[in-house]
């Protein structure tokens, strides 16, 4: 797989190249140059096929003769040894649990493979410095998926008191190669921070940085699997609501469905921070500070992989338009929503899957909406809906009952650069 920049002004890399990276030298994010249209006869002979041998397909195709077949399969495997179940609500709607992981978000699918990416292209490299924002879950998936990796450290930014607590336990409990900083701001300005890091070439010359983020095309594109895999356990191209924030999400899904994924078209709901349904009624890009909300993680103002949605279309905003609609919902819905779901369905939902089905609103076909976190990681949201204690699973009831370490900073580079 050759990769290229967004910004079309870095050279052309390596799938194993941009995967080390993370971010392009022109501060441009790295995506593939083609992908290819795999045959309605290929996909075809994925269904019936189980999550794991689905994933490990898209894989072998995507990858090409990067990495070893037999290397690609087993670490695919290992990264992703869990459930993505599929639960029929009625004869029109189910949900895509994704929150079956060790740390109960839909990020364990790209961090976990990840980090065995990295593992294994970075054997004998220098060490490296895995830095990530997170505005909830993304902080937890990494930090465990990189604990104990030889030669790598992980940096976790997040907003100062803006994180479950849950959430924060997650990257804020581990030790070891694991450092968490607590920034005095918004997720906005723990991205901006991670961007500037990234580009700032000083701090290259002292420490060998990459990404995990969304950002990150090794991140972005196991995500595609799960895509797929629920596709193919329909009868007819379903629509697939994804709860969105920064959009690294709904890219993973658009890439499974320029490879033929039986998709016929995206709801992409959002919080009230609104920047995308924005852009896609006016054809601007129009960034606004975010705003917190019920829906953490998806309190971004200015999501960084619109840029990328807008490579993937060639720019043609009507083009996105005829796959992708979305729409923003307030804290009021949100709680609404999670009280409908259990009441029609005896079905417990976080803040973030509350969003998804909210999106499934304006379409009556056959849909799919995801269930990115587990309800337990925002029980001080969803109880006091659903009147009912939401059980913890036993590993956030462990973490918990650690001691949170975290170090705190302004959101100015200065201070990130001496402390890296």
């Amino acid at each position: 797989m050759i990769c290229v920049s967004t910004r079309g002004k870095a050279p052309a890399v390596s799938f194993r190249e941009a995967v080390v990276a993370g971010l392009a030298p022109d501060g441009g994010l790295y995506v593939p140059r083609t992908l290819p249209r795999l045959s309605d006869a290929w996909w075809q002979r994925q269904r019936g096929r189980v999550f794991q041998d689905v994933a490990v397909a898209i894989a072998e195709e995507i990858t090409g003769d990067e990495i070893d077949r037999g290397v690609l399969s087993s670490l695919i495997r290992d990264a992703l040894n869990f459930p993505v179940p599929i639960v029929k609500l009625d004869d029109r709607l189910s949900v895509v649990e994704l929150f079956h992981g060790p740390t109960f978000a839909f990020k364990d699918f790209g961090a976990r493979t990840l980090a065995r990416l990295m593992a294994h292209l970075n054997q004998g490299g220098d060490p490296l410095t895995v830095l990530v924002a997170t505005s909830g879950d993304t902080g937890g998936a990494v930090a465990h998926a990189f604990f104990g990796v030889p030669s790598t450290r992980v940096v976790v930014l997040y907003p100062e008191g803006q994180v479950s607590e849950v959430q924060e336990a997650q990257f804020t409990t581990l030790g070891g190669n694991v450092t968490a900083i607590a920034v005095r701001g918004s997720f906005d300005d723990c991205q901006r921070l991670a961007k500037e890091a990234f580009s700032d070439r000083a701090l290259s010359s002292r420490v060998r940085l990459t990404s995990a983020n969304s950002i990150s095309l090794g991140r972005l594109l196991p995500q595609s699997f799960y895509y797929a895999y629920a596709a193919l356990q329909s009868n007819e191209p379903p629509m697939i609501s994804v709860p969105s924030g920064n959009f690294g999400n709904l890219a993973a899904g658009v890439m499974a469905w320029k490879l033929g994924a039986p998709i016929a078209t995206f709801s992409a709901p959002t919080t009230i921070n609104d920047t995308v349904p924005r852009f896609l009624a006016s054809g601007r890009v129009d960034p606004r500070p975010s705003v917190p909300t019920l829906a953490n993680a998806m309190d971004v103002g200015n999501p960084s992989n619109l840029e990328r949605l807008q490579w993937l279309f060639g720019g043609d905003v009507a083009a996105m338009r005829r796959l992708i609609s979305s729409t923003a919902h307030s804290d009021d819905e949100v709680r609404r929503a999670i009280a409908e779901l259990h009441h029609r369905f005896d079905y417990v939902a976080d803040p973030h899957t509350a969003i998804a089905f909210l999106g499934t609103r304006h379409d009556q076909r056959r849909t799919l909406f995801l269930s990115t976190a587990h309800p337990a990681k925002f029980r001080e949201v969803v109880e006091p809906v659903v009147k009912e204690t939401v059980q913890l699973p036993a590993g956030l009831a462990d973490t918990l009952m650690r001691p949170k370490v975290a170090l705190h900073i302004d959101p100015h580079m200065a201070e990130l650069a001496e402390l890296l």
